[in-house]
Order: structure tokens, then C-alpha cells, then sequence
């Protein structure tokens, strides 16, 4: 069976999730589909797309001019957000003081922050100019942002900004074995603020 990246109902929602992808994988990335699937089950759509790169069969992300041009084609109104790489873009599409994307909100999943160990190497040049709600879900232990330092650095977003904590789970939302939490409790866990967030969203 293909998988085209739609879930959820055709008819009847008011509102929609689009969801990028990270620089090592694709639209089928299991944070993807597992967020996907457990917003279906609330009813509501989502869409995940492939970056021109994949769809090209390259492993090597594309510029963001480009990877920021497909972000707009695959949305007008949405709330927006993905994985790593993918939640980035679209948080910069939506800050862009030239020509802003339209969106409800943001769910970041695994926020780089920082190329790991390189915490001078910041990526929030664009978050003054960001005033939708905004989702933050990361692991307690990424080596791309820890909580302090995502915390303090949110503060320039001027929506609303909430955080949602893997307890013990690294950039991949993977815990420590002795959390007792499994890897898919961690997915499920995130996929649940995500749906929690959305249905927030007036």
C-alpha cells in the first residue's frame, strides 16, 4: 500500500496539521506517522510531503530557499510543524518579515536549537518574529537543545509558547531504558500534546 502523507477526514474539519520531515528521513518517519495517525483518530487531517530532495531520491537537503518554497506550496492555512529540520523551516516560513506564512500554530518535535556540542551555533534568529502559538515536544536529553536553553531562548517568540518534556529521551525521542518508558510510550506521549495542542487552537 502507498502512502500519500493524508490522514484523517476529508469533510467537515476546521482545521489542519502540515508536517515536515527531518534531514535524515522522509515523510514516512515514524514521529510522523505515529502524530499523523493520532490526530486522524481525533478527526483531524493532517498532510506530510516529501522535500524536493527526497522526491529526487538525494539524501542531502536542498537550501532553504527551496526547502522553505515547498513548505509554502504545501500550505495556506494550516498549523504547521514537523520533526528537527522540518519543524524549523516551517517555524522560519512562518517568522518571515517579508512575506509571513498564514498559520494557526507550530509544533516543533525535536527543536535543533544547536548543532550538538555547539551550543554558539543558535537557530533563533527568527523567533521575534514569531506570534502564533507555538508547541515545543522534546526529549529531556537532546544534544540539539536542552530544556533550559530551549526555555530561555522561547522567550523572544512573542505567541504563546508551550513545552511538552520526553522524560530521559534523546533528539530521536528515544528514553532511557531505566525511565521505563519504551520508545513508543515516548511517540505516543508526543503525539497526544500534539492533539491536545491543535484542538486548543481557536
Amino acid at each position: 500500500m502507498t502512502d500519500d502523507g493524508f490522514r484523517g477526514p476529508q469533510r467537515g474539519a476546521d482545521r489542519a496539521v502540515l508536517l515536515a520531515h527531518g534531514a535524515g528521513a522522509d515523510m514516512r518517519a515514524a514521529a510522523l506517522t505515529v502524530v499523523a495517525d493520532a490526530l486522524a483518530g481525533e478527526r483531524i487531517p493532517s498532510l506530510r510531503f516529501d522535500f524536493p530532495y527526497r522526491q529526487a531520491g538525494r539524501r542531502a537537503p536542498d537550501r532553504p530557499p527551496v526547502l522553505l518554497a515547498a513548505v509554502r506550496a504545501a500550505a495556506e492555512r494550516l498549523v504547521l510543524g514537523g520533526r528537527s529540520m522540518g519543524g524549523r523551516i516551517c517555524s522560519m516560513a512562518v517568522a518571515d518579515d517579508a512575506d509571513p506564512l498564514p498559520a494557526l500554530g507550530l509544533v516543533l518535535l525535536g527543536y535543533p536549537l544547536h548543532p550538538p556540542g555547539k551550543p554558539e551555533r543558535l537557530r533563533v534568529e527568527h523567533f521575534p518574529s514569531i506570534v502564533v502559538p507555538v508547541l515545543f515536544v522534546s526529549g529531556t536529553r537532546d544534544a540539539f537543545a536542552a530544556p533550559d536553553e530551549l526555555e530561555r531562548h522561547a522567550e523572544q517568540i512573542k505567541g504563546p509558547v508551550r513545552f511538552w518534556w520526553l522524560e530521559t529521551a534523546d533528539h530521536g525521542f528515544k528514553p532511557l531504558k531505566a525511565s521505563g518508558l519504551t520508545p513508543a510510550a515516548a511517540l505516543a506521549a508526543a503525539a497526544e500534546a500534539v492533539v491536545g495542542f491543535v484542538q486548543s487552537l481557536d
